[in-house]
């Protein structure tokens, strides 16, 4: 079992919420430039990822949970049979 497996990842219309303990952290894709052939389903801009959100906004997200955050979040759309990129 994979580390990411301890995180929760929801996928909504507007974002992506992930959940680990009590902390929640909520991402924002960004939508594909209309002129995109093959562009994927989300766009995720990893500089938006600094913190979890309130309360806990002032706990910085580090870069090994960073890579789990990712990993569960590709696997959740995976799941769904969609594409995510992360820039």
């Amino acid at each position: 079992m994979g580390r990411s497996r301890f995180l929760e990842v929801e996928v909504t219309e507007g974002a992506i919420r992930v959940r680990r303990g009590g902390r929640v952290l909520t991402i924002t894709p960004a939508a594909p430039p209309p002129d995109a052939g093959e562009a994927p389903d989300f766009i995720i801009h990893l500089d938006d990822i600094e913190t979890w959100d309130a309360p806990d906004n002032d706990v910085a997200i580090e870069v090994a949970e960073l890579q789990l955050i990712l990993r569960a979040v590709e696997e959740e759309c995976e799941r769904h049979g969609l594409s995510v990129e992360f820039e």
